[in-house]
C-alpha cells in the first residue's frame, strides 16, 4: 500500500536539509516551484506519448507543435524544461542553471504563465549538489501512476508544503495559507455545486482548491464553476496561480489591494459563492480614501478596523440568492467602536446574518487571536431558485459553538477533525433546509429568534445564546441530591474505614503498633 505520509516527510526532510541558513518565504517559491515544474512535466509526457503513438484522435498530431497541448489544456514543455531531461543532468553542477533557463523556456512559449515560475536556483547559496538530490526524491511523485492519479498526488503534495511553509513562517505564513480544516467547513457548509465562486483576499487560494474537491466528491463538473480572486501580495500571488495551474483549475485571479482598486468589479451582485479568510483588524487599509464608497450600504467602517469593511465588501459581491462564509476576529461578534455595532444592526435588521460559528483557539498559523465565521445570505425567504431546498429563516440565527472542538496537532497548533466538521456542516443544514429535523443542544447549537437577537443588543457571539451543557440536564430536586452526596460520602468512609483496618492488620504482621 502506498504510504504518501511517508512520502512527504521525506521530501520535507530532503527540502529542509537543502534550504541551510535561507529564510523559509524564500526557500517556499524553489520547493514548490519544482513540484509544479513536475506536475506540467507529467501531463505533457502524457500526451506527447500519445501524440507520437499517433492513435484514434492523436492521430496526424505533431508532439512537438506547441498548438497540439493547448487544445488539451496542456502546457508545452521544450526539450531543455522536461523534467526527464533536468533529472538526467541532476548531478551537474550547473543544474541550478538548466532549472531556471527551464522556467524562462516554459514561460516564453506558456504566456498564461508569465512572470509567474521562480527562477533563482543558481542563487549561489543554494547547495547544488542537495538540489539534484531533491530533483530526484520529487522525479518519483507519481512514478508509474496514471495522469490523474499523479496530477492527484502532486496536488496533495504542493498543498501539504503550503501548510509546512506556513507552519516554518509563523505569522507571515497566514498570508498566504488558511489550515486546510477551515476551508473545508466553509466550502462543506456553503455546498459550491455551480456558478460563481469568489475570494477577495485568495491566498494561495485553498479556497477554490477546496470547491474543486467538493464538486468532484458530489459527481459533479469543476468547468460548472467560475472563480474570481484577488491578492494584494505579487509572490502570494504566483503562489495561486500555480496551485491552481496543478489543479487544472481555469481562475480569474487578479493583483491589486481590493478595497482601492478591485479588479471584478464586473461581477458586482453576480457572485454566488464568496468564501474569505481575510487579515483580521487591519487598520492600514485606506479606508480615509473610501468614506463615500458605495460598498458601505449598512454604514462607513471604521477608519481603524477594515472588518466591517470586508464583510459589507462581500456582500456587494453576492448575486440576490448569493451565501458567504467569511472568517473574522471574535470581536467583529460584538464590537461597538467607530460604528460597528450600528453596521451590525443594520446587517442584521436586513436580514443578511444566517449564521454564526464560534471557533476554537489555535486554528490559525498566523495569530493566536480568537476567530469566528459569518454566514451571510441574500435569500432566506425560501423565495426564487431555492424554493424547495431552503426554509423561510428571516426571523431566526442560527449560533453554533465550536470552541471546544478540534485535537492538538502540534504544541501550537489545533484542527478540526472529520467527525468535528460533520457535526458543524450537519447542523446547519439541517436547520436550513426543508428536508431535515433540527434541534437546539444546550452548549452547542441555538436557533434564536430576531428578537432574541435584539434584546441581546444585537451581539452575535454564540456563547450568549447556546448557553451551557449543564442547563440540559434534568432537574434534580434538592433533597434527592443530597440524599445522593450523603450516600455517596458514607461509602467513601466506609472504604476509608476498610483500608485503615487492612493496613493496621498488616503493620501488625511485622510488629509494628501505630
Amino acid at each position: 500500500m502506498f504510504d504518501f505520509k511517508s512520502l512527504e516527510r521525506t521530501l520535507w526532510q530532503a527540502a529542509d536539509k537543502l534550504r541551510n541558513n535561507m529564510d523559509a518565504a524564500e526557500y517556499k517559491h524553489i520547493m514548490l516551484g519544482l513540484i509544479f515544474l513536475k506536475y506540467i512535466s507529467d501531463a505533457f509526457d502524457e500526451l506527447h506519448i500519445k501524440l507520437k503513438a499517433g492513435q484514434g484522435e492523436f492521430a496526424g498530431g505533431d508532439p512537438e507543435d506547441a498548438d497540439e497541448y493547448l487544445a488539451y489544456n496542456v502546457f508545452y514543455e521544450p526539450e531543455t524544461a522536461r523534467w526527464a531531461y533536468l533529472q538526467n543532468r541532476a548531478k551537474q553542477p550547473d543544474i541550478g542553471q538548466l532549472i531556471d533557463g527551464a522556467m524562462n523556456a516554459i514561460e516564453r512559449i506558456n504566456t498564461n504563465l508569465k512572470g509567474i515560475l521562480p527562477r533563482n536556483y543558481a542563487d549561489p547559496d543554494l547547495d547544488k549538489q542537495r538540489l539534484g538530490e531533491l530533483l530526484d526524491l520529487i522525479g518519483n511523485v507519481g512514478f508509474g501512476a496514471n495522469g490523474h492519479q499523479s496530477k492527484d498526488l502532486l496536488g496533495q503534495v504542493y498543498e501539504y508544503f503550503l501548510g509546512m511553509f506556513a507552519d516554518a513562517e509563523g505569522k507571515n505564513g497566514g498570508q498566504f495559507y488558511t489550515p486546510v480544516s477551515i476551508v473545508r467547513l466553509l466550502v462543506d457548509m456553503l455546498e459550491p455545486y455551480r456558478g460563481r465562486v469568489y475570494d477577495g483576499c485568495c491566498g494561495s487560494g485553498g479556497m477554490f482548491v477546496q470547491s474543486e474537491k467538493f464538486v468532484e466528491s458530489h459527481q459533479g463538473r469543476i468547468s460548472d464553476l467560475s472563480v474570481y480572486g484577488q491578492e494584494s501580495n505579487p509572490t502570494t500571488v504566483k503562489l495561486c496561480k500555480m496551485n491552481l495551474a496543478i489543479r487544472g483549475i481555469d481562475a480569474n485571479i487578479q493583483f491589486g489591494d481590493t478595497f482601492t482598486n478591485d479588479q471584478h468589479t464586473e461581477v458586482n451582485h453576480g457572485i454566488d459563492y464568496v468564501m474569505a479568510n481575510p487579515p483580521f483588524n487591519i487598520s492600514d487599509w485606506k479606508g480615509e480614501q473610501l468614506r463615500d464608497d458605495v460598498r458601505w450600504k449598512y454604514g462607513i467602517p471604521p477608519v481603524g478596523n477594515a472588518n466591517y469593511a470586508w464583510l459589507q465588501h462581500f456582500v456587494h459581491k453576492l448575486s440576490p440568492n448569493g451565501t458567504a462564509g467569511i472568517v473574522l476576529a471574535n470581536g467583529s461578534m460584538n464590537s461597538n467602536s467607530g460604528g460597528e455595532g450600528e453596521i451590525r444592526r443594520n446587517m442584521i435588521e436586513a436580514g443578511l446574518v444566517d449564521c454564526m460559528v464560534a471557533l476554537p483557539a489555535q486554528l490559525f498559523y498566523n495569530t493566536m487571536i480568537p476567530a469566528c465565521l459569518w454566514f451571510l445570505a441574500r435569500n432566506r425567504s425560501n423565495a426564487g431558485p431555492s424554493h424547495g431546498k431552503f426554509r423561510d429563516r428571516r426571523n431566526e440565527v442560527l449560533f453554533i459553538d465550536a470552541r471546544k472542538m478540534g485535537v492538538m496537532i502540534n504544541r501550537r497548533n489545533r484542527e478540526l477533525t472529520d467527525a468535528d466538521l460533520n457535526l458543524i456542516t450537519s447542523t446547519y443544514h439541517k436547520w436550513r433546509n426543508t428536508d431535515s429535523v433540527y434541534t437546539d443542544m444546550a452548549g452547542f447549537c441555538k436557533s434564536a429568534t430576531l428578537e432574541e437577537v435584539r434584546t441581546n443588543s444585537y451581539v452575535l457571539m454564540p456563547g450568549r445564546y447556546v448557553g451551557t451543557e449543564e442547563e440540559a440536564e434534568e432537574t434534580i430536586p434538592f433533597a434527592e441530591k443530597m440524599q445522593t452526596l450523603t450516600t455517596q460520602l458514607a461509602e467513601q468512609f466506609a472504604k476509608s474505614a476498610e483500608l485503615e483496618a487492612v493496613i493496621r492488620t498488616n503493620l501488625q504482621s511485622i510488629r509494628y503498633e501505630l
